[in-house]
């Protein structure tokens, strides 16, 4: 399988750029966690690698094991911060998988026992939401170093 080159207009490439917004939650030298601006539950954060690539196929093995340590580090952040039953890691590779965004980034979800997730193509979230949920998972993260 041949993958189209990577496009560095996807909405992720400009939010690394800073021309689109974004609720920071994590941010170091190879990777972000910001909030989904379409959260499926309270708590949906993001993880991004700064290096260009298009997911899992495509990404450098250091990039890929980099992330992935901050992703359990997020996963234990979002359990904290909302008191969740669990939490759901996911991450897709190419339109087949249902990616939609063509810049790897790994979704982080708390998750509650009876409560369903909501469909991702829903509507914008609300910003004050989305900075009091990033609040919560930076007080989680400080209270775990």
């Amino acid at each position: 399988m041949n993958s189209p080159a990577y496009d560095d207009q996807n909405v992720f490439a400009k939010v690394l750029r800073g021309e689109l917004p974004c609720e920071k939650v994590y941010e170091d030298n190879n990777c972000i966690a910001i909030m989904d601006v379409m959260p499926q539950g309270p708590g949906h954060t993001l993880v991004i690698p700064k290096a260009p690539s298009r997911n899992m196929l495509d990404i450098s093995a250091a990039d890929l094991q980099h992330i992935i340590l901050v992703v359990q580090r997020m996963a234990r952040a979002v359990v904290k911060a909302f008191d969740s039953d669990g939490v759901l890691v996911m991450q897709f590779n190419e339109p087949a998988s249902g990616q939609t965004v063509f810049h790897t980034h790994v979704h982080v979800i708390p998750r509650f026992e009876g409560v369903p997730l909501k469909p991702h193509t829903g509507g914008i979230a609300d910003s004050e939401m989305l900075a009091d949920a990033a609040g919560k998972i930076r007080a989680a993260l400080e209270a775990m170093t």
